[in-house]
Protein backbone atom coordinates (compact mmCIF):
# COMPACT_ATOMS: atom_id res chain seq x y z
CA UNK A 1 0.00 0.00 0.00
CA UNK A 2 1.44 3.36 -0.96
CA UNK A 3 -0.91 6.32 -0.72
CA UNK A 4 1.18 8.87 1.12
CA UNK A 5 1.14 7.01 4.45
CA UNK A 6 4.23 5.41 5.90
CA UNK A 7 5.15 2.23 4.04
CA UNK A 8 3.28 -0.91 4.95
CA UNK A 9 5.57 -3.48 6.56
CA UNK A 10 3.02 -6.31 6.61
CA UNK A 11 3.59 -9.92 5.57
CA UNK A 12 1.70 -9.28 2.31
CA UNK A 13 3.77 -6.26 1.21
CA UNK A 14 7.15 -7.55 2.42
CA UNK A 15 7.76 -11.27 2.09
CA UNK A 16 11.33 -11.40 3.50
CA UNK A 17 11.35 -15.07 2.42
CA UNK A 18 9.35 -16.29 5.40
CA UNK A 19 5.87 -16.83 3.92
CA UNK A 20 6.37 -20.59 4.13
CA UNK A 21 6.70 -20.23 7.92
CA UNK A 22 3.36 -18.52 8.51
CA UNK A 23 0.94 -20.26 10.86
CA UNK A 24 -2.75 -20.94 10.19
CA UNK A 25 -3.84 -17.73 11.93
CA UNK A 26 -1.57 -15.63 9.72
CA UNK A 27 -2.61 -17.48 6.55
CA UNK A 28 -6.32 -17.02 7.38
CA UNK A 29 -5.67 -13.34 8.08
CA UNK A 30 -3.98 -12.91 4.69
CA UNK A 31 -6.90 -14.63 2.92
CA UNK A 32 -9.46 -12.39 4.68
CA UNK A 33 -7.50 -9.22 3.95
CA UNK A 34 -7.00 -10.18 0.32
CA UNK A 35 -10.68 -10.99 -0.11
CA UNK A 36 -12.40 -8.38 2.09
CA UNK A 37 -9.75 -5.74 2.89
CA UNK A 38 -9.52 -6.62 6.61
CA UNK A 39 -9.94 -9.43 9.08
CA UNK A 40 -11.51 -9.38 12.53
CA UNK A 41 -9.78 -11.22 15.38
CA UNK A 42 -12.01 -12.44 18.21
CA UNK A 43 -10.49 -12.92 21.66
CA UNK A 44 -13.04 -14.92 23.62
CA UNK A 45 -13.52 -14.21 27.32
CA UNK A 46 -11.43 -16.34 29.67
CA UNK A 47 -10.63 -14.94 33.09
CA UNK A 48 -11.79 -11.52 31.95
CA UNK A 49 -13.90 -9.82 29.27
CA UNK A 50 -13.42 -10.58 25.59
CA UNK A 51 -12.46 -8.24 22.80
CA UNK A 52 -12.13 -8.01 19.04
CA UNK A 53 -9.87 -6.07 16.69
CA UNK A 54 -9.17 -5.61 13.00
CA UNK A 55 -6.10 -6.41 10.99
CA UNK A 56 -5.77 -5.05 7.46
CA UNK A 57 -7.47 -1.66 7.47
CA UNK A 58 -4.06 0.02 7.49
CA UNK A 59 -2.77 -2.24 4.71
CA UNK A 60 -5.85 -1.94 2.48
CA UNK A 61 -7.13 1.57 3.18
CA UNK A 62 -4.43 3.51 5.05
CA UNK A 63 -6.86 3.65 7.98
CA UNK A 64 -6.27 2.90 11.66
CA UNK A 65 -6.99 -0.60 12.90
CA UNK A 66 -10.00 -0.75 15.24
CA UNK A 67 -10.57 -2.54 18.56
CA UNK A 68 -13.61 -3.08 20.80
CA UNK A 69 -13.77 -4.50 24.31
CA UNK A 70 -16.09 -5.92 26.93
CA UNK A 71 -19.12 -6.90 24.90
CA UNK A 72 -20.21 -10.06 23.16
CA UNK A 73 -17.37 -10.92 20.76
CA UNK A 74 -19.77 -11.70 17.89
CA UNK A 75 -21.60 -8.42 18.35
CA UNK A 76 -18.25 -6.61 18.40
CA UNK A 77 -17.24 -8.48 15.22
CA UNK A 78 -20.42 -7.26 13.52
CA UNK A 79 -19.75 -3.66 14.61
CA UNK A 80 -16.13 -3.83 13.43
CA UNK A 81 -17.21 -5.25 10.07
CA UNK A 82 -19.72 -2.39 9.70
CA UNK A 83 -16.96 0.10 10.49
CA UNK A 84 -14.63 -1.72 8.09
CA UNK A 85 -17.17 -1.33 5.27
CA UNK A 86 -17.57 2.37 6.12
CA UNK A 87 -13.78 2.75 6.08
CA UNK A 88 -13.60 1.07 2.67
CA UNK A 89 -16.17 3.66 1.48
CA UNK A 90 -13.83 6.44 2.61
CA UNK A 91 -15.41 7.20 6.02
CA UNK A 92 -12.20 6.78 8.00
CA UNK A 93 -12.55 7.34 11.76
CA UNK A 94 -10.09 9.49 13.67
CA UNK A 95 -9.23 10.06 17.32
CA UNK A 96 -12.02 12.02 19.01
CA UNK A 97 -14.67 11.21 16.39
CA UNK A 98 -18.14 9.98 17.28
CA UNK A 99 -20.31 8.00 14.92
CA UNK A 100 -24.01 7.20 15.28
CA UNK A 101 -25.57 3.76 15.00
CA UNK A 102 -22.44 1.66 15.56
CA UNK A 103 -23.27 -0.42 18.65
CA UNK A 104 -26.87 -1.55 19.15
CA UNK A 105 -28.04 1.54 17.27
CA UNK A 106 -26.10 3.80 19.64
CA UNK A 107 -23.09 5.97 18.89
CA UNK A 108 -19.47 5.01 19.33
CA UNK A 109 -16.48 7.15 20.25
CA UNK A 110 -13.01 6.62 18.80
CA UNK A 111 -9.93 6.99 20.97
CA UNK A 112 -6.30 6.55 19.93
CA UNK A 113 -4.66 3.51 21.55
CA UNK A 114 -1.44 4.08 23.48
CA UNK A 115 1.18 1.79 21.80
CA UNK A 116 2.33 0.24 25.10
CA UNK A 117 -0.85 -1.91 25.00
CA UNK A 118 -0.15 -3.42 21.57
CA UNK A 119 1.93 -6.49 22.45
CA UNK A 120 -0.44 -7.61 25.22
CA UNK A 121 -3.73 -7.07 23.38
CA UNK A 122 -3.02 -7.03 19.64
CA UNK A 123 -0.36 -9.68 19.09
CA UNK A 124 -1.91 -10.81 15.81
CA UNK A 125 -1.71 -7.30 14.36
CA UNK A 126 1.85 -6.79 15.60
CA UNK A 127 2.88 -10.11 13.99
CA UNK A 128 1.09 -9.25 10.72
CA UNK A 129 2.64 -5.78 10.43
CA UNK A 130 5.92 -6.97 11.98
CA UNK A 131 6.23 -3.94 14.16
CA UNK A 132 4.39 -1.63 16.43
CA UNK A 133 3.30 1.06 16.52
CA UNK A 134 0.68 1.05 13.86
CA UNK A 135 -2.34 3.32 13.95
CA UNK A 136 -5.00 1.82 16.24
CA UNK A 137 -8.26 3.28 17.55
CA UNK A 138 -10.42 1.94 20.34
CA UNK A 139 -14.13 1.94 19.53
CA UNK A 140 -15.80 2.81 22.83
CA UNK A 141 -19.47 2.06 23.29
CA UNK A 142 -21.93 3.73 25.67
CA UNK A 143 -24.19 2.23 28.32
CA UNK A 144 -27.95 1.89 27.60
CA UNK A 145 -28.45 5.50 28.74
CA UNK A 146 -25.96 6.70 26.09
CA UNK A 147 -23.16 7.56 28.54
CA UNK A 148 -19.55 6.65 27.79
CA UNK A 149 -17.41 5.04 30.51
CA UNK A 150 -15.60 8.28 31.39
CA UNK A 151 -18.81 10.27 31.82
CA UNK A 152 -20.38 10.96 35.22
CA UNK A 153 -23.39 8.79 35.92
CA UNK A 154 -21.90 5.48 34.77
CA UNK A 155 -21.57 2.68 37.29
CA UNK A 156 -18.24 1.08 38.23
CA UNK A 157 -18.82 -2.31 36.49
CA UNK A 158 -19.57 -0.52 33.20
CA UNK A 159 -16.53 1.76 33.59
CA UNK A 160 -14.34 -1.32 34.02
CA UNK A 161 -15.91 -3.35 31.19
CA UNK A 162 -13.82 -1.50 28.61
CA UNK A 163 -10.19 -0.55 29.08
CA UNK A 164 -9.14 3.04 28.68
CA UNK A 165 -6.35 2.35 26.20
CA UNK A 166 -5.71 6.03 25.49
CA UNK A 167 -4.00 6.00 28.91
CA UNK A 168 -0.61 4.41 29.44
CA UNK A 169 -0.71 1.09 31.31
CA UNK A 170 0.73 2.84 34.40
CA UNK A 171 -2.07 5.43 34.34
CA UNK A 172 -4.77 2.80 33.88
CA UNK A 173 -6.54 1.55 37.03
CA UNK A 174 -5.51 -2.02 37.95
CA UNK A 175 -7.92 -4.70 36.80
CA UNK A 176 -8.71 -7.25 34.11
CA UNK A 177 -6.97 -5.26 31.39
CA UNK A 178 -3.71 -4.45 33.20
CA UNK A 179 -3.33 -8.10 34.28
CA UNK A 180 -2.69 -8.95 30.62
CA UNK A 181 0.52 -6.93 30.58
Amino acid sequence: MSDGHSPCTCVICNDYGDRDRLDNFQLRTIVHITEYGWSVVLVHPDDGPGWAYTIGLWHSHGAPELAMFGGDVYEMEESLNTLGRQTAEGKIPADGDRRDGVVRGQPAAFREVEPRWYDALFGGAVAFYRRPPLPMLQVVWPNPEGLFPWQPGTDLPFRHSQPWLWLTPKQHPPGAWTRRL
